[in-house]
């Protein structure tokens, strides 16, 4: 009998051990600041200044999460989830990420290259033959344009990259792509599948030829209709299976389970005199689809909510060379590619000093750029205003969440860099 008992007691503990490390395994570990190189007191900087834009009616809140040696240093949720009912923001206040789904869906293709399923040099007509043969708007004397054929096939680099010459609907051809009812980045009001409306994409003049310019556009949408066609499954199911779930990132979705709607951020605009609520339904700056659209187009590009918990889990996997907790995504050298300028200076000028890998901005000269941080630097943000970066000279990764579009007369990316680093000690 004692014996027994002793038997079922180890099992029980074991049980429990189990039990709490799949609990703690969630969330990096909170740490005092000064443990990983913080200091406490100038971080007060950071929260006074984040805590005055909310006082200001600049934003209505903002999460901020400081990772350094693996380790969170700063956490701060700062101002209201929803201003008129009072709701403050949490640390596991759930955002709509937009454009940074673009960093987790071109994980997913890599891992697809890793798995000898495709190749990145790939026409994508291989996969969708749609894009077999395109063709480029091109600007004529007389005020209109010509439609030409692509010079050459879309290849999936050109569109990890974004110089397939796919825009957001926008240049001289715009007028087509507004009657073809694409526009825009957002999808979530659509009830058709992603690959019905790349299809659609692909019939339309593009904005440049493919490998010659950067045109930032529903290039990572694509690669999600790729990534269905190739994986035989969801774009969602594909993402939960081979990334979000390994990674324990369990408030991420494409739409909100009914049982976490309370705990989306609402979206607010700038405005004349301070922030307004965007509105319902009916426009890109929207409170969106994502609780009660139709829930049936997984946009690659602008599609995913998230938590910054979970958010810092994916970008410590890459910071961690394509692991985290024992659990490898992806390979370091498929890692060093996508984190490395892949881009000249001529094709990527959206800022001095920076180039762009595989779905990431990637910092090459710091002083040309002029702003605090390292050489290796990688990040990107996305359209409600978040914005996000890999330090791995100083084994740091910060995420920074709110809601406002457009963003006008604010300065916080600006002073979110300068207030980090200064408070950097060791």
């Amino acid at each position: 009998m004692t014996y027994k008992r002793s038997i079922s007691n180890i099992v029980l503990l074991l049980v429990f051990f189990i039990f709490q490390n799949s609990l703690t395994a969630q969330n990096l570990a909170k740490v005092n600041p000064e443990s990983v190189g913080f200091s406490s007191e100038r971080l007060e900087f950071l929260t006074n200044t984040f805590k005055q834009y909310v006082t200001d009616e600049k934003l209505s809140g903002s999460v901020t999460l400081v990772a350094r040696h693996g380790k969170i240093a700063y956490f701060n949720a700062e101002g209201f989830q929803d201003i008129e009912n009072k709701i403050p923001m949490q640390e596991n206040t759930i955002f709509r990420i937009a454009s940074q789904t673009k960093a987790i869906v071109s994980v997913g293709i890599m891992m697809l290259q890793e798995e000898g399923k495709l190749l990145i040099s790939d026409p994508v007509g291989k996969y969708i033959p749609e894009f077999q043969n395109t063709t480029v708007a091109v600007a004529n004397e007389n005020g209109g344009y010509e439609v030409v054929p692509a010079k050459r096939p879309i290849t999936i680099h050109d569109l990890l990259t974004h110089t397939s010459g796919v825009g957001y609907g926008g240049g001289v051809a715009e007028k087509e792509w507004n009657k073809a009812g694409i526009q825009g980045w957002y999808f979530a009001d659509r009830n058709e599948p992603i690959l019905e409306t790349v299809k659609q994409i692909a019939s339309l003049p593009f904005e440049a030829q493919p490998g010659e310019q950067f045109v930032y556009g529903y290039n990572t949408d694509i690669l999600g209709a790729i990534i269905e066609v190739v994986s035989k499954t969801s774009l969602d199911n594909f993402l939960h299976t081979k990334i979000l779930n390994p990674l324990q990132m369990n408030d991420t979705h494409f739409y909100v389970p009914s049982a976490k709607s309370n705990r989306v951020a609402t979206v607010y605009s700038s405005a004349e005199n301070g922030i307004e609520r965007a509105p319902t339904e009916g426009t890109m700056v929207s409170q969106g689809n994502y609780v009660k659209g139709p829930k049936v187009s997984f946009s690659g590009g602008a599609g995913l909510i998230s938590t910054a918990n979970d958010y810092v889990r994916f970008l410590q996997m890459m910071l961690n060379k394509g692991t985290l907790n024992g659990v490898r995504i992806l390979s370091r050298k498929s890692v060093e590619l996508m984190t490395t300028n892949n881009l000249n200076e001529a094709e990527f000028s959206w800022g001095k000093g920076t180039g762009f890998g595989l779905g990431f901005t990637v910092l090459e000269d710091l002083g040309k750029r002029g702003t605090l941080g390292s050489v290796g630097e990688y990040g990107w943000g996305g359209a409600y205003h978040s914005t996000y970066w890999v330090d791995p000279a100083e084994d740091l990764i910060v995420v920074y969440f709110t809601q406002l579009i457009p963003a006008n007369n604010i300065d916080d990316h600006e002073k979110l860099r300068a207030l980090i680093y200064q408070a950097i000690e060791d």
